[in-house]
């Protein structure tokens, strides 16, 4: 079976491509810079350039391919980008799957996208899931919470670089979950039928708040945070007052974000169906506590070599 891995060389793709390797997969990677994916190359997966907004470069990349993985995605700074990418780019993806008869379109959405039509990207995923239910195309689609990795740029370095940490004094549950995992999800549905044409939620086995997560990171790293909070009456008047101007837009929109993942919508999943259906244990995913314990170990160690390194570099100047 060959699969077409769409964002390989993102956070979650990559992980997908190595675990498709490793499971005996022939993988092959739509790229615009195959200097950039070169280590894809170099872990057995094959290159072929293509541009997902240049519709006439992507039919050499789907010769022979059976299944289609989609990772690829914008971040929320750039609307016209975003429905480049995250709606035309993915209706087009849809069509030349419909046109191959594909075995298996597996689409990367959010939890709860359909209940945000404000926020763009998430609009963006709901509609491409109903684009990808009424296709004929047979799917499977994960709806993610959160990953491990984003937490590392907005709690951990901040610690470790002793910035300010900003939340809001109301705090959701989410229960994120490794790129890893996830990419065992997505490698284990391809071999269950049951999983076509199925929606799964996608998450870790414990829900966190931003101030557990915070807590973790201090005891992991010795450090004390500095923690910086607002309400989210003051973000709210924020966002309203960015939205009558258009160089504030895109503050607005990074605002809205925000207010989504603080308000009382919990990101938590049941793990009962998942269990049940991919025989994936709770116990069997990494915890946001061995994730993290390692990340700042790795961390640590690298800061005390570079500081006995830049000793030694003063002892040599005073000699």
């Amino acid at each position: 079976m060959t699969l077409l891995v769409v964002g390989g060389t993102g956070t979650l793709g990559r992980q997908i491509v190595r675990k498709a390797l490793d499971n005996g997969f022939q993988v092959r990677c739509i790229v615009r810079n195959k200097r950039a994916a070169k280590f894809l190359q170099e872990w057995g997966a094959e290159l072929v350039y293509g541009d997902l907004t240049i519709p006439e470069t992507l039919p050499l990349s789907f010769q022979g391919v059976t299944a289609i993985i989609d990772t690829s995605t914008t971040r929320p700074k750039d609307d016209t980008k975003m429905i480049e990418i995250d709606w035309y780019s993915k209706l087009i993806l849809i069509e030349m799957a419909k046109r191959i008869n594909i075995k298996r379109f597996i689409f990367f959405s959010i939890l709860n996208a359909s209940q945000y039509p404000s926020i763009t990207l998430m609009q963006l995923k709901a509609n491409i899931e109903k684009v990808l239910k009424n296709s004929g195309v047979p799917y499977t689609i994960f709806q993610c919470t959160g990953f491990y990795q984003a937490l590392i740029s907005q709690y951990a370095i901040p610690i470790l670089e002793k910035k300010t940490i900003w939340k809001t004094f109301e705090s959701v549950l989410m229960s994120h979950i490794d790129t890893q995992d996830a990419a065992k999800f997505c490698i284990k549905s391809l071999s269950l039928k049951q999983t076509e044409n199925k929606i799964f939620s996608l998450g870790g086995a414990k829900a966190w708040s931003s101030d557990e997560i915070i807590s973790l990171c201090e005891t992991l790293s010795g450090q004390k945070a500095e923690i910086k909070e607002v309400s989210l009456n003051f973000l709210n008047l924020l966002r309203q007052i960015t939205l009558f101007f258009e160089w504030t837009s895109q503050i607005s929109k990074r605002l809205a974000f925000v207010l989504l993942l603080e308000n009382n919508e919990q990101f938590i999943i049941s793990q009962d169906i998942n269990k049940q259906i991919f025989k994936i244990k709770p116990t069997e995913l990494t915890s946001l506590e061995t994730y993290l314990r390692e990340y700042f170990e790795m961390m640590l160690v690298t800061l005390e070599n570079i500081d006995v390194d830049s000793q030694n570099k003063q002892k040599d100047l005073i000699i």
